[in-house]
């Protein structure tokens, strides 16, 4: 994963706890599950990223994937 998807999945996240933080306030349970699913989809996202991340990691330390001399 990029940057990009990185930065995208985090603000999904910041922006899923403002939505519940606001549900919240205005006691919209709506808008409260809505923030949660955000922050779960994001954390789901994360994690998957961090997956393939350190697979990533093992095959360029076994020497998978450079170029042979």
């Amino acid at each position: 994963m990029g940057i990009g998807d990185k930065i995208q999945n985090k603000a999904q996240e910041v922006g899923g706890k403002v939505k519940e933080a606001v549900g919240d306030a205005t006691d919209n349970e709506r808008l409260q599950a809505e923030g949660a699913a955000d922050q779960a989809g994001a954390k789901v996202k994360q994690a998957g990223e961090a997956v393939k991340d350190g697979a990533k990691d093992a095959a360029e330390e076994a020497g998978w994937g450079r170029a042979q001399n």
